[in-house]
């Protein structure tokens, strides 16, 4: 799949923060200060922002009310400055995109987008939505991860202490006896001795391993690029992953559009603000065929990300004018057919695991009291 997407450099040169907030880097001039700002309290401001909006208080008294209520932090030093920004005759979209690390493009362009249309509290309400589902979603992996990773480490630490601290002990008896090992146990004694005189080694070249793969995801595109088409051939997870970013574009690009960002500028930051190169590039030649004058269906199906009921969905959003609502109604339906196959495997992954250190563990207890049983019988 990846191979169909041409490589692009078109990221911005700013870094651009996730739809679940970020740190608060200095803005020009030295303004700010540097610290990490929750995408909860970002959520939190967004809705009463909205409510303080609809209640017809103007933005600077209500980022007044806003920043005095909040505690200190570096979020209330971001506040206090968008007060002073507003308050001065900046917009209050202009003002946040000084501090893309909280306010990510996604918010600042809605924002935008309800300052020319007056309909900046309903925006605000809509972007709020946006952002708890998006939390939601991100709750119900992390939880469902927890279980699989706390199992998998015990096992991992349980089966090294076994290898490095027990066997060798076992070892030194069956040679005071000097018997004939059986293949199994002389296997298991040929691995514990070289875990532990090559433990640097064992233990050292996983993590050097995941050391260079992240610098590397960090800091080449074409490696990135490489990864993330690589998961999407993965069998079970490539189609998870495969609606999981289904469902990231068609809500963010849907949002978008509702909130009147134009085409081409809602699919430059939905660019931008994706973490996944595949999709990167498919938006951009999305983004390429629009300008151009094409419709967005075309263009989205020859990426070979979308299938073809999201072409078609979109296909009709724009023969009827009612894009957005059909790109929402595909990431309402992705989103639950996501949470269903995560809760689905994690369902699965659990057994698996309990099995395998099943298996492992009586390999290692096979092995060594089959030697055991002769020594007995030999006593005996």
């Amino acid at each position: 799949m990846a191979k169909r997407i041409q490589r692009t450099n078109v990221r911005t040169k700013a870094p651009q923060a996730r739809a679940g907030g970020g740190s608060a880097q200095p803005a020009a001039g030295g303004r700010g200060r540097t610290g990490r700002v929750k995408g909860s309290l970002v959520t939190d401001f967004t809705i009463q922002l909205a409510t303080l909006s609809e209640a017809g208080i103007s933005v600077v008294k209500a980022l007044t009310i806003l920043s005095g209520q909040m505690r200190a932090g570096p979020f209330k030093s971001v506040l206090a400055e968008l007060t002073e920004d507003v308050a001065g005759g900046t917009p209050l979209s202009e003002a946040m995109g000084k501090h893309p690390q909280v306010f990510d493009p996604l918010y600042a362009s809605m924002v935008r987008a309800g300052e020319v249309g007056g309909v900046l509290d309903l925006v605000l309400n809509r972007l709020a939505r946006f952002r708890e589902k998006a939390a939601e979603i991100r709750a119900k992996v992390s939880g469902a991860l927890i279980y699989p990773i706390i199992l998998t480490i015990v096992a991992v630490v349980v089966v090294s202490a076994v290898i490095i601290f027990v066997i060798p002990k076992f070892q030194e008896i069956f040679e005071s006896f000097s018997i004939s090992l059986p293949g199994v146990t002389q296997l298991l004694l040929d691995i514990s001795l070289f875990v532990v005189t090559y433990w640097y080694v064992v233990f050292g070249t996983p993590f050097l391993l995941l050391l260079l793969h992240f610098a590397l995801m960090r800091r080449r595109q074409g490696y990135r690029l490489r990864m993330h088409g690589l998961l999407l051939r993965v069998p079970v997870v490539g189609g998870l992953v495969g609606k999981s970013i289904t469902a990231t574009f068609s809500r963010t690009f849907g949002t978008l559009i509702q909130a009147g960002v134009p085409h081409l500028d809602a699919l430059g930051i939905v660019r931008d603000a994706t973490g996944n190169e595949v999709l990167l590039g498919g938006v951009e030649m999305i983004r390429r065929s629009v300008r151009e004058g094409e419709g967005i269906a075309r263009p989205m199906g020859e990426t070979g990300i979308f299938d073809d009921l999201v072409t078609n969905m979109v296909d009709v959003g724009e023969e009827t004018g009612e894009l957005d609502k059909m790109l929402l109604k595909v990431a309402d339906a992705y989103e639950i057919s996501v949470d269903r196959q995560i809760e689905a495997m994690f369902k699965l992954l659990e057994p698996i695991l309990l099995i395998l250190m099943a298996i492992f563990v009586g390999f290692i207890v096979v092995a060594l009291f089959l030697p055991l049983m002769e020594i007995m019988s030999s006593i005996g």
